[in-house]
């Protein structure tokens, strides 16, 4: 008679190979979840400028607003024209503010980049006709 079934050292070394494929998963799923949400980040300041953008070109001047806070705000000149949309954040997908002003003359809208991989996925900052940073998915 046969014993059928497996050894507990082929169980040990299928379980080692599976730990190791979901490992290797998971970090690739984090990778791609970071790159997501740096490219959301970046497109958010970039609505938030072309809305401005927008403004200028319809008045001839930008609006007079002291903070990102108050440009996305419900009361917003931008949002009133419709040109940004209802409901942009404050802050970016990680949780760091967004920071920006405008006057009539210009407007700067900046993103700090990924906490502690800012050297991967560095910030954006926007002004008129100009964005400094690298607007790449990976910061490269």
């Amino acid at each position: 008679m046969s014993n059928k079934g497996f050894s507990l050292l082929e169980l040990l070394v299928a379980m080692t190979i599976i730990a190791l494929l979901g490992t290797l998963g998971f970090q690739q799923y984090q990778r791609y979840s970071m790159s997501s949400r740096h490219i959301k980040a970046q497109d958010d300041i970039k609505i938030v400028a072309e809305g401005l953008d927008q403004y200028y070109l319809k008045y001839g001047q930008y609006p007079e607003l002291p903070s990102y806070e108050s440009m996305v705000a419900s009361n917003s000149p931008l949002l009133k024209e419709n040109f940004i949309k209802v409901g942009m954040k404050n802050s970016d997908p990680f949780g760091q503010p967004y920071q920006g002003r405008a006057t009539k003359n210009t407007y700067e809208l900046k993103y700090l980049g990924v906490p502690d991989r800012t050297n991967e996925y560095s910030g954006v900052t926007r002004t008129p006709f100009q964005v400094t940073g690298n607007e790449s998915a990976n910061g490269t």
